[in-house]
This record gives C-alpha cells, sequence and structure tokens, in this order.
C-alpha cells in the first residue's frame, strides 16, 4: 500500500547541509517546518492557497504540536511525509503526519498538529472556505 493511499495526501522532499546540526542530523526545529510545508502542499491541493487564504483573512495557526521523533535523518537523505486531517470540533482540526525515509520508509517522526483560523482580532472561527476543505466532524455512535 503506497503513502497515499495510507494518508490521502503526500510530499517527498530532500533534507539539504544547512538544516542539520552540529552532530550532522536534522536539527529538531527544522521538523517543524517539514511539517508545515507539507500542511500548506496538503491544503493547496484542496484548493485553498496559503497566500491567497491570507489576504482573504483566513489566518491558520497551531494550537498545538505533538512531535515523536524515531530516527533522525542526516543530509542528503530523502524523506516523505504523509499528511491526513481531522475535524476535532467545530473549529479545530488536526494535521497527523508522519514522516519516512525514503527509499526503505524507515519511520523517522509522527506528529499530530493541532490548528484553528482566527479572525483580525485574533478570535478562533473556521471561515466557509476553510470549512470546505477540511473533513466533516465525525459523529461518535
Amino acid at each position: 500500500m503506497s503513502i497515499v493511499e495510507v494518508y490521502g495526501f503526500s510530499l517527498e522532499m530532500t533534507v539539504r547541509d544547512y538544516e542539520c546540526d552540529l552532530q550532522g542530523i536534522v536539527n529538531n526545529s527544522v521538523y517543524m517546518s517539514y511539517l508545515e510545508h507539507a500542511r500548506h502542499e496538503y491544503l493547496k491541493q484542496q484548493g485553498l492557497d496559503w497566500p491567497n487564504a491570507v489576504r482573504e483573512g483566513i489566518n491558520l495557526v497551531v494550537v498545538r504540536a505533538e512531535l515523536d521523533y524515531r530516527s533522525p535523518l542526516t543530509s542528503g537523505d530523502r524523506f516523505v511525509v504523509g499528511v491526513t486531517v481531522k475535524r476535532e470540533s467545530l473549529i479545530r482540526f488536526a494535521f497527523y503526519e508522519d514522516i519516512f525515509r525514503l527509499p526503505d520508509h524507515t519511520p523517522v517522526l509522527n506528529a499530530r498538529i493541532i490548528q484553528t483560523s482566527v479572525d483580525e482580532r485574533g478570535r478562533p472561527y473556521l471561515s466557509e472556505k476553510l470549512a470546505e476543505v477540511l473533513p466533516a466532524i465525525e459523529t461518535k455512535q
């Protein structure tokens, strides 16, 4: 089964030299950039381009980030980020993102990023356009 079949969206990238620390591995803060880029590309595929969204008043913010590091990446490593999203509430949604080293698909990182959008006053809300590209809230039965 492919990454896209499991996650619904994936993005391949390559580690650049300057992203590594003195130990020769990707600095832990850089993984947040990888995850953010994958989320932006996911939303773009769904019809919500990040720069346009901001101009339209859709301001996405991270309210919680959970990252579990499994195995380090080093300079030149190719990797893939698998992305899936679930609605957590009326205004919050969770991106589940996993990073795997290529070509062997070694698990590198598992993340759960909780986001919402805020209006011009900084109050949480979910715009109609964003609601259109996010999955519906799952009801418990």
